[in-house]
């Protein structure tokens, strides 16, 4: 494991060497992996982490932030910049691919974000996920995220799509939502709009000074874009919001995307995930690597689990009054997933 990791790496610290050189900068890389059912978020343990390299780095002029992620906790976004900006006067947040939702807002407190021809960007909207949210059916211990633009949306149809204006309707419309998301759920979407549109504000005075820009923008990532999926582009994120985008030169994009390319090959970014074995296997352990804290001049911290695949014979649910049908209780062959280990080493 630890040799598979260093290759990965050693592979890449040239390329690290020259993107420095090239932004005269300190390179710092953070990626969360998108895999479906083994994606990773943005969260607060990374913090420490990164603390590590920047204590490493110490006080310099530039940090350059590679950032790769679908999102994750915005106070963990919102803290991960703050820690970053006391190690440089000035933070530039590079986007290989994609910086969604909370990526998104970190970028927001960057002094410049550079964005390749593929980058991404989107709404900082957050959704709510509580203990206390709808129960999703026929899914045990799964629950429904709750959009803030979701609720936003279901009143905003209540008053101008369908013209209600009588309070007593609203009121009952109101309890209606309240019957099938709880009310202190309801209580957290409304502290979460404000406290996203704070941070985003206060990020965003890195780039931007005019209030009136500031407030375009915020408006478009917390509830105009109409999507949590939308996707802004370098064109958009430049010319209609007005962010400042810088676009990289043909060797700066080689070298952006050479490293992206490394690391995605490393994390099986995008990849689907197939937990099948072979016809005569009936075990296979598995290691996944599923997020990425890396720089020059600290450890390589890598988030894994790893575990062993099982194949095991399970009864089928079948009806009790079918059953006299069959000679003996159906049954299927399913992979079960065991986990033996899942956190961050660092080598």
């Amino acid at each position: 494991m630890s040799n598979n990791i260093l290759q990965y790496k050693e592979k890449r610290i040239e390329l690290y060497k020259k993107l420095e050189g090239e932004r005269k900068s300190k390179l710092l890389v953070y990626i969360t992996g998108d895999r479906n059912g083994w994606g990773t978020r943005i969260a607060e343990d990374a913090a420490d982490y990164i603390a590590e390299h920047l204590d490493i780095i110490g006080p310099v002029n530039k940090i350059s932030l590679f950032l790769y992620t679908t999102g994750g906790s915005t106070l963990a976004g919102w803290n991960i910049v703050n820690l970053i900006r006391q190690f440089c006067k000035e933070l530039e947040i590079i986007v290989p691919n994609k910086a969604r939702s909370t990526g998104t807002l970190m970028c927001l407190g960057a002094d410049n974000i550079i964005m390749t021809k593929q980058a991404t960007l989107g709404p900082i909207d957050p959704s709510v996920n509580n203990p206390l949210n709808p129960e999703i059916p026929n899914m045990q211990n799964q629950r429904y995220p709750v959009s803030v633009e979701a609720i936003k949306g279901f009143i905003e149809l209540a008053k101008h799509e369908l013209a209600i204006k009588d309070d007593n309707a609203l009121a009952s419309i109101f309890g209606t939502l309240a019957e099938k998301v709880h009310p202190l759920v309801l209580g957290e979407v409304y502290r979460a709009i404000g406290q996203i549109q704070m941070l985003a504000r206060k990020l965003l005075r890195h780039q931007v000074t005019d209030e009136v820009k500031i407030q375009k923008i915020i408006s478009f990532l917390c509830s105009e874009s109409g999507s949590h999926d939308y996707t802004i582009n370098r064109r958009e994120a430049k010319e209609e919001l007005g962010l400042n985008v810088e676009t990289p030169s043909d060797e700066l994009y080689k070298l952006i995307n050479d490293i992206y390319l490394s690391i995605k090959e490393e994390l099986e970014l995008q990849k689907n995930f197939d937990p099948n074995l072979d016809t005569d296997i009936k075990e296979k352990k598995f290691l996944i690597k599923r997020a990425l804290i890396e720089s020059i001049y600290g450890k390589s911290n890598v988030f894994i689990s790893e575990g062993l695949f099982r194949k095991t014979i399970v009864p089928v649910n079948i009806p009790v009054a079918q059953l006299p049908n069959f000679n003996k209780i159906p049954s299927a062959e399913v992979v079960q997933i065991q986990k033996i280990y899942e956190g961050w080493l660092s080598i």
